[in-house]
């Protein structure tokens, strides 16, 4: 999946399908704007992997877990984070070994500590609500 991926929220789950069945890893981080959309993309993806119940921004609590057809999916947000041994508190290293799937907002914050072999999902906001994906695999 090298092209560029247009969507809109009424094909967001088709977009959640295709992203798993390009994803090399289980760890994957998610990079844009501020109300981009990472969290309805989260959102979706973890619908697609069986969850049943929808992704909330993780912005305080900074880890949210949800269990999926079985697996179980740890959601990070970053973003209020403001300095790295917050990340070493969570025991962020912990998690990236545990074999789970992981999904990271605002992963530029810890950038340090991610491991080599992660997908990376870049996603901005086009006109009329449109939004365009980009995935890069390791």
């Amino acid at each position: 999946m090298n092209e560029t991926v247009h969507f809109d929220l009424e094909t967001i789950d088709d977009v959640a399908k295709l992203l798993l069945k390009n994803f090399k890893t289980k760890t994957v981080l998610f990079y844009g704007d501020m109300g981009v959309g990472k969290t309805t993309l989260i959102s979706a993806l973890l619908k697609a992997l069986g969850g049943t119940e929808k992704a909330t921004s993780p912005t305080f609590s900074i880890v949210n877990e949800y269990k999926i057809k079985d697996d179980i999916v740890y959601h990070f947000d970053f973003y209020r984070i403001n300095d790295l041994e917050e990340a070493l508190d969570l025991g962020i290293e912990e998690y990236f070994y545990s074999k789970h799937w992981i999904f990271i907002e605002w992963p530029e914050k810890i950038s340090t500590f991610l491991p080599n072999k992660v997908d990376k999902v870049h996603l901005r906001l086009n006109k009329n609500n449109f939004r365009a994906l980009k995935l890069s695999v390791y």
